[in-house]
């Protein structure tokens, strides 16, 4: 049985590959002519100690429900579900942000489920780690471990970013050990690919791999410009297309994971879509970026701060925004409570307001999308049968389901659910498609989620 410090050790062995360095500190720039050549090895040499390798371990348990006969076979004590337990290990990579704390910030995904989490430093200590929160809708961890002469990485100003500005991924792929690759900022603001609940990602051609989940995106200061999630991988391999969270939603989400323990998510109280051409040509105007309202929620945030329906949102704090998407995206990492300005048109003019976001509850639209991502854009509600849907944003996943305003929900697969909690709890331990049964009128009928 290996030991705790052994672990990440036989997570790295496990790739059959020499760990090194991907940069060494000792790198003498080429010359030319007696002059030094262009190199990010200066700027390297700072940074990739405060990248580190992230080693879990836990056990998956899965629940499935036994058929009615294993009842009639066994007697009415029979269990009325088999219980299947699977040991993982995996890998993935962190970022340092706060050196005296010891504070790292990873992706959810990397150490979802585990029960040990080991850090791997680029002066080779592994020391464990401590779980400090998480939340899953944005996909951000936030660990803590107890060390002397750490890095950190200075966060930088992600609002700032602009297509082209070059950037360098930092992480362990595949358990090579620290790894360097560099590219471009290929897109900003990138939302609507069904990978996470709030999505407003950096996209970038800087090769990230499997295992690069959790490292590091940076400018060629040096500084933090995202956190490394995911990739569009056809073949199994990186094909040039790689996402990070912005550092800036890091930021949000990292303040209130310090303060609470928990993300306190902030809710505007709209529904909307994004400003599409043919919106825009009936506004009469020429932007197509922006987030239209379909409706607001009463005595939620917005209607307090005066928006109505018909307005086109544009920016958030100053910052334009591309969708609907992405503006539910940086309110969903903002918290409960904190101020924001936000730009918007109305019969063609200009005007700002500013709304105190409210907190989320088990009747926002927010949660929906956290009890499944095809339930987002859905208003739900308990009631006397079961969970009421009381409304659906046009255009949203909820509405691309098939389901309906006025709904209820009354079962999962095989399952009679009562509340919003039992749907929460019976959806997390299902994987892949679902059945949920629902009340449509005098009818009942079976809706698949996938």
């Amino acid at each position: 049985m290996k030991t705790k410090l052994s672990l990440l050790s036989a997570a790295l062995l496990g790739a059959s590959l020499m760990v090194m360095p991907a940069v060494s500190q000792a790198a003498i720039p080429l010359a030319v002519d007696g002059q030094e050549l262009p190199s990010l090895a200066p700027m390297l040499e700072k940074t990739t100690p405060a990248v580190v390798a992230v080693a879990v371990s836990g056990t998956h348990v899965s629940k499935q429900r036994l058929p009615d006969a294993f009842r009639y076979f066994f007697g009415p004590n029979a269990p009325r579900e088999q219980v299947q337990e699977r040991p993982f290990k995996g890998l993935g990579s962190g970022v340092i942000i706060d050196a005296k704390k010891g504070y790292i910030v990873t992706n959810n995904h990397v150490i979802d489920g585990a029960d040990e989490i080991l850090i791997g430093l680029h002066d080779g200590r592994e020391i464990e780690a401590k779980l400090i929160g998480t939340d899953a809708e944005s996909d951000v961890a936030l660990l803590q471990i107890e060390a002397k002469n750490l890095v950190a990485l200075k966060r930088a100003d992600s609002d700032d970013l602009k297509v082209g500005d070059f950037a360098v991924a930092i992480g362990n792929p595949f358990g090579l050990g620290q790894t360097v690759t560099s590219g471009i900022v290929s897109a900003m603001g990138r939302s609507g690919l069904g990978i996470e609940m709030l999505e407003n990602f950096i996209q970038t051609d800087a090769a990230i791999n499997s295992g690069n989940s959790g490292g590091a995106l940076v400018n060629l200061n040096g500084e933090l410009i995202g956190i490394n999630t995911a990739i569009v991988a056809p073949g199994g391999g990186n094909v040039g297309i790689g996402f990070a969270i912005p550092a800036n939603m890091v930021n949000n989400l990292v303040d209130q994971l310090i303060e609470h323990g928990e993300v306190r998510r902030g809710v505007l109280g709209v529904s909307g879509r994004d400003l599409d051409s043919e919106l825009a040509q009936g506004f009469g105007l020429d932007s197509q970026h922006g987030g239209f309202v379909n409706e607001v929620m009463p005595d939620s945030a917005a209607d307090k701060a005066g928006i109505k329906a018909g307005d086109i949102i544009i920016s958030v704090n100053g910052k334009p925004i591309k969708s609907f998407q992405e503006l539910r995206a940086k309110i969903g990492t903002m918290g409960a409570g904190a101020k924001v300005k936000l730009g918007l048109i109305r019969d063609g003019d200009e005007k700002t307001v500013t709304a105190v976001l409210g907190e989320a509850n088990q009747q926002t639209e927010t949660a929906a999308g956290a009890v499944h991502p095809m339930l987002a854009g859905a208003t739900l509600e308990n009631s006397k049968k079961g969970v009421e849907i009381t409304e659906i944003a046009q255009g949203s996943p909820a509405a691309a389901s098939g389901l309906l305003k006025g709904d209820i929900i009354v079962g999962v697969n095989r399952t009679r659910i009562e509340d919003l909690k039992e749907l929460k709890a019976e959806l997390k331990e299902q994987h892949g498609a679902v059945a949920l049964k629902l009340l449509r009128g005098s009818n009942s009928l079976y809706l698949v989620l996938r």
